[in-house]
């Protein structure tokens, strides 16, 4: 099974990172991008195969480690 992390900065977070990867899209032209917010993906593989027990697992993972949760929200996808 898999899991597939999407994180992302909550609305009213500062993205500097965003803000820099808008201004280079508007340099290359693209000026119908209004605002871009930068975020990260993270897909990892479980041993795990009963889909209750997964689910909880990566909500551990991401409550833990993979998302800081004053500033981030994360949602994630289970694959078989």
């Amino acid at each position: 099974m898999k899991a597939k992390v999407y994180i992302t900065l909550k609305n009213g977070v500062l993205d500097p990172q965003g803000k820099a990867v808008a201004g280079a899209l508007a340099n290359l032209g693209f000026s119908e991008v209004a605002d871009v917010r930068q975020g990260k993906f993270v897909e990892i593989e479980l041993r795990e195969r009963d889909k209750e027990k997964a689910s909880a697992n990566v909500k551990q993972m991401c409550e833990k480690l993979l998302a800081n949760t004053v500033i981030e929200n994360y949602q994630f996808d289970l694959v078989d």
